[in-house]
């Protein structure tokens, strides 16, 4: 059965599930590295794991365009990266395409 766009999860839904299950805290990307929102500690993109990728295409309005990465960290400490893409993405940061390019991807079906 192919998918269609009434079928697709919301972005708020799948922001509540990740946060039910300890992937709440979102990711915030710097020069330095990625912090966690209330952390102290910076990774490297050596340090996270991406486990689940979710993408979001508007059927209507291209500023519903997103990607949320749920990512794990090798201490355990686990989060979220929000990112709007296409036409009309918000990222300006310009350590984000680098970052994120490096960071390792092994998703799992548990989240």
């Amino acid at each position: 059965m192919m998918s269609t766009y009434a079928t697709m999860t919301p972005l708020s839904v799948v922001l509540t599930r990740l946060k039910e299950k300890g992937y709440g805290r979102e990711l915030t990307i710097t020069k330095t590295g990625a912090r966690l929102e209330g952390g102290e500690k910076t990774y490297g993109a050596s340090q996270l794991t991406i486990v689940k990728i979710y993408r979001f295409e508007g059927a209507s309005d291209p500023a519903d365009m997103a990607i949320v990465y749920a990512i794990q960290a090798a201490d355990g400490e686990k989060g979220f990266l929000l990112n709007a893409y296409g036409t009309y993405s918000d990222q300006d940061n310009p350590f984000y395409d680098t970052f994120i390019k490096d960071v390792a991807v092994d998703e799992v079906d548990a989240i």
